[in-house]
C-alpha cells in the first residue's frame, strides 16, 4: 500500500471519528464531513459576532384617547390634541415625513356595573409613530408634546435604533468568521489535521433589535423636570456558518 492511499485512508477514519462524536455530543451546529467521492472533506462550524454601537435615532409611538358621548365630539376632541402633538414635534424638528400614524379607532365604550350594559361613550384612538433624528432631543420632543396633547394623551412607546448599523455589520461578520475559524481549528487538532481554505459561508440575517424605553418610569409620569431618556448601547449581531477544507 502506497503511502497516498495510507494518508487518504487515515484522514476519513479521523473525519469518520469526529463525526460519531459530535453526533453523540448532540451538536448541530458543528461537524465534520465527507459527502461523497466527488465533494471535500470540510469542517462546518456556526460562529457568532456582535459589535456595540451607540443608537443614533429615537422612535417614539404616542397620541391620544378621547371619550365623549358622541362619535364626534370624541373624533374633534382626538383630532384636536393630535393636531397640537404633531405641530409640537414639528416645532422640535422632527420632519412631518417622518411622523406615521399606526393607529386609528372609533369604538363604543360600556359600563357593565350593577349587572348591565349601559354606553358610556365613544373612544377615538390615533396613534402614530414619530422618528427622531436628532437624539439628544429626544426628552423635549416628547415632553413638549406631552404638554400640547394635554389629559388625552398616551405615550405607548420609545425606543432606540441604529440609523445605519453597516459598519457595526461588518465588525460582527469579522468577529463571526474569526470566532468560526477558531472552533474549526480546536476540531482540526483533536483531530490531527489542519484548517484549510474556506469553501463555503452562509451568514444569518444580522439583528439590530431596538432597545425599548421603560415608558412607565419616563415620558408617562414626568414630573417638572425634564423627562430622563437615555439611549444606552445597542449590539448588532451576525452568525455565519463556514466550511472549512482540511488538509
Amino acid at each position: 500500500m502506497n503511502t497516498r492511499r495510507i494518508a487518504f485512508i487515515s484522514l476519513a477514519a479521523a473525519a469518520l471519528f469526529v463525526a460519531t462524536v459530535a453526533a453523540t455530543c448532540g451538536n448541530t451546529t458543528t461537524r465534520v464531513e465527507n459527502t461523497g467521492a466527488n465533494q471535500p472533506t470540510g469542517i462546518t462550524v456556526s460562529g457568532e459576532g456582535t459589535a456595540t454601537g451607540k443608537p443614533d435615532v429615537a422612535m417614539i409611538t404616542l397620541g391620544v384617547s378621547r371619550l365623549e358621548n358622541t362619535v364626534d365630539a370624541a373624533r374633534n376632541g382626538a383630532a384636536t390634541s393630535l393636531d397640537a402633538m404633531i405641530k409640537s414635534m414639528t416645532g422640535n424638528g422632527v420632519s412631518k415625513d417622518d411622523i406615521q400614524t399606526q393607529q386609528f379607532n372609533i369604538s363604543p365604550e360600556y359600563d357593565y356595573s350593577n349587572g348591565k350594559q349601559t354606553l358610556k361613550g365613544f373612544r377615538v384612538t390615533n396613534v402614530v409613530t414619530a422618528k427622531v433624528r436628532d437624539i439628544n432631543s429626544t426628552s423635549k420632543v416628547v415632553d413638549d408634546a406631552i404638554t400640547a396633547g394635554g389629559n388625552d394623551v398616551q405615550v405607548q412607546n420609545i425606543a432606540f435604533t441604529i440609523d445605519n448599523p453597516d459598519d457595526l455589520k461588518k465588525q460582527a461578520r469579522e468577529a463571526a468568521v474569526a470566532d468560526a475559524k477558531a472552533k474549526a481549528q480546536t476540531l482540526a487538532s483533536a483531530t490531527g489535521v489542519s484548517v484549510g481554505e474556506p469553501i463555503s459561508i452562509t451568514e444569518s440575517a444580522a439583528t439590530t433589535p431596538p432597545i425599548a424605553y421603560d415608558v412607565a418610569r419616563g415620558a408617562a409620569s414626568a414630573p417638572a423636570p425634564a423627562t430622563p431618556i437615555e439611549p444606552g448601547t445597542q449590539d448588532v449581531t451576525v452568525t455565519v456558518s463556514v466550511t472549512w477544507s482540511i488538509k
